[in-house]
């Protein structure tokens, strides 16, 4: 009886190792480019084509060409001219032409004999012999007429020691298995949504025939392109979906404040809240009086008083037996939330603590006791939270602010630390990044979202103007004069020393030399290198206005509130992103008088520069800047590249097919319901068994 054939794993359980020819030195190679497995060898996908289906005649070639020619040896030499290299000399009877190698062998050298037949491939261009092609990828062929490319060749995204003809033939070894990768959207999907199976999408991507459409296939228009970005988009909205769900499925302590102590606070603020305000803490009190875990993302724009919200969450957390912790990203602005949230508690007699890494040690010891025994209900901080020598007696909200900023097992940790009896604490997130509904949809699909789309009353628009920073004469005429008025204003440096290779001012220079031009103006430095102390005694001078102008680096960026500061002038603006501009620019415009922000660039503008400064001269609306972010920057980096996964998205691109999201939200929301296997596989597939966002889960 005959033994049957073993049998071969499909390409989604097969590791890439097991390709013919593939050690553990190549396979750590192929890790780089994202292929563990056989199947991501097929989403590696090329960045271009190029045509070798035809020979061109070496007299018709030109300079800059890409071509395949076709000739005899006539002519192989080693040449010493600067560096040793090889010189090959073919004809066609047309013309002739040189091919340079500067790294050869000897058996590559004696492959060239004169009156071999070679087929090459490569860029044209002009050299001291005439035209030539360097290092040109070749075979031989015989006298009869060889068989050409019929597709058009692929050209890769490449790693170190993986040069492209031997990525491409590991491509073909794993598109010639890939009738047998699973396609796990289901047919009736691909009907509604008139798009091409899988094999053929990739069959398309990897091989397209001669007359396909480039254009469409450069752009990610074609059809094909667009089946593997609903796919990729498909996984990422699942896996988001199944976070959300493992999320809620852990029981959380309803907070029903039975002191009313939220009523009280929100009774007590020297304001009345917004419209927006009100609406978003509804949907979080909605959410903390259940019984499993709230994860809601509070966004809006800079000064729309995302914190009071917090505060108001804290409150009822407190209110019923239960500690609050609001985690901030950088001292500066766990300080500023300190401040607030203790004067605001102080009149409930709620006492707040602060713990930061710079706390004296005796300090940060009794926080920690208090914390521990339950005397201390609400304690703000920076990452020295989440540390192992932190104890709750019991945590019942988290509060993270800037959450694009933390990693996720920081969050996660902090987090943990108030699980008690099987229940976890809430979570509220906070981010005065305003997202993008489209980019919403997908990055943030494990969360709730709550909008605050209204700024308080007595925020005045700042007035934006771009300059070149040879008028920085007039600029220090402004300030002078505005400070004398009685007003404050702040200067932005980028860097805090002075940097030979970028040249930006260094703001320790700038605050000498503005001292200089303004003898009678107090001017403060704050950067983040100063001792906590020391910055916290110059931002308090600011802030009590003993300093008329205060020179920083972009640690002011959140958290500082001054409505007396009415300028905000930024150096080397061209260098700085549409979100951190508009952060900045959020430091003024917070009082009753006319504010305004003067960006200064340097030198000629590239049109990225010049896109940026045009956007943020143009609207205060954080919503609008936050779009026009993600147009010119991306999703990934808008967000934080390391923090969302977004930027790891192999073939789709949001902003390019933000039309295909409805269908994707839709998709995913029938598999959920009928298609279990398909949704853990797809996950699988494109993102992985890893954590790949920073979310909360």
């Amino acid at each position: 009886m005959a033994t049957p054939a073993p049998q071969v794993a499909p390409p989604e359980q097969r590791p890439v190792a097991t390709l013919r020819g593939v050690g553990p030195a190549l396979a750590e190679k192929l890790e780089k480019l994202g292929v563990t497995q056989v199947q991501d060898l097929l989403f590696v996908l090329p960045m271009r084509y190029e045509d070798r289906t035809q020979v061109v005649e070496i007299g018709a070639v030109r300079h800059g060409m890409r071509a395949v020619v076709e000739g005899e040896v006539q002519l192989t030499e080693v040449a010493y001219r600067r560096r040793r290299q090889l010189l090959c000399r073919i004809a066609d009877g047309t013309g002739s032409l040189t091919l340079r190698f500067f790294y050869f062998s000897g058996a590559q050298q004696a492959g060239l004999a004169r009156g071999t037949r070679i087929r090459c491939f490569g860029e044209v261009r002009r050299g001291p012999l005439g035209l030539e092609i360097v290092h040109p990828e070749y075979r031989r062929v015989g006298n009869e007429a060889a068989p050409l490319e019929d597709v058009l060749t692929p050209i890769y995204p490449t790693t170190e020691g993986v040069p492209q003809p031997r990525l491409r033939a590991l491509i073909d070894l794993a598109l010639n298995d890939a009738s047998r990768l699973r396609d796990w959207i289901p047919r009736e999907v691909l009907e509604k949504f008139e798009l091409p199976s899988l094999l053929d999408a990739l069959t398309m991507m990897h091989r397209p025939p001669r007359d396909a459409h480039l254009g469409e296939l450069l752009s990610g228009r074609h059809p094909a392109q667009r089946r593997l970005s609903f796919e990729e988009l498909l996984a990422h909205q699942l896996s988001l979906r199944l976070l959300r769900q493992a999320i809620k499925s852990d029981p959380a302590p309803a907070l029903t404040d039975t002191a009313g102590l939220e009523t009280r606070f929100i009774e007590s603020l020297p304001f009345a809240m917004t419209g927006a305000q009100r609406r978003a803490l509804a949907e979080v009190d909605h959410d903390l009086g259940a019984s499993m875990p709230m994860v809601r993302l509070v966004q809006g724009d800079v000064g729309c008083g995302k914190t009071v919200v917090a505060g108001a969450a804290a409150a009822r957390a407190v209110g019923s037996g239960l500690q609050a912790a609001l985690m901030a990203p950088t001292e500066l602005l766990a300080e500023q939330h300190f401040r607030n949230l203790d004067g605001w508690f102080r009149k409930l007699g709620i006492p707040v603590a602060l713990v930061t890494g710079s706390l004296p040690a005796r300090t940060r010891r009794s926080a920690l006791e208090a914390l521990r025994s339950g005397e201390i209900k609400l304690v703000v901080g920076t990452h020295a939270l989440f540390q192992e020598s932190m104890d709750f007696e019991r945590l019942g909200l988290v509060i993270v602010d800037e959450q694009h900023r933390f990693g996720v097992h920081q969050r996660l940790s902090l987090r943990d630390k108030g699980a008690r009896a099987g229940q976890l604490p809430h979570q509220l997130i906070m981010t005065a990044t305003p997202i993008p509904r489209t980019l919403a949809m997908t990055a943030y699909a494990d969360l709730d979202v709550s909008i605050i789309d209204e700024l308080p009353p007595g925020r005045t628009p700042v007035k934006t103007v771009v300059l070149p920073a040879t008028r920085r004469d007039e600029i220090v005429e402004r300030i002078h004069k505005s400070v004398l008025e009685g007003r404050q204003a702040y200067w932005v440096c980028p860097l805090i020393e002075e940097s030979e290779e970028l040249r930006y001012q260094a703001a320790e220079e700038t605050a000498q030399q503005l001292q200089e031009a303004l003898p009678e103006v107090r001017v403060g430095l704050v950067h983040g290198r100063m001792p906590p102390k020391e910055k916290e005694r110059g931002m308090g001078a600011f802030q009590e206005g003993k300093i008329g102008l205060l020179v920083a680096t972009t640690v002011i960026e959140v958290g500082v509130d001054v409505p007396n500061a009415t300028l905000m002038v930024i150096e080397n603006a061209e260098r700085m992103g549409l979100a951190q501009l508009h952060q900045l620019r959020g430091r003024v415009g917070r009082g009753a008088h006319d504010s305004a922000c003067v960006l200064l660039y340097d030198g000629k503008l590239s049109e990225m520069a010049r896109a940026r400064l045009a956007a943020i001269r143009e609207t205060n609306d954080g919503f609008v800047i936050a779009r026009r972010d993600l147009e010119l920057r991306g999703p990934g980096e808008m967000l934080g590249t390391r923090q969302t996964g977004l930027a790891e998205m192999r073939v789709a691109d949001l902003m390019r097919d933000a039309d295909l999201l409805p269908a994707v939200q839709a998709a995913a929301e029938e598999m959920l319901r009928h298609e279990p296997d398909a949704v853990a596989a797809l996950t699988r597939r494109w993102v992985g068994a890893g954590e790949r966002y920073g979310r909360i889960g």
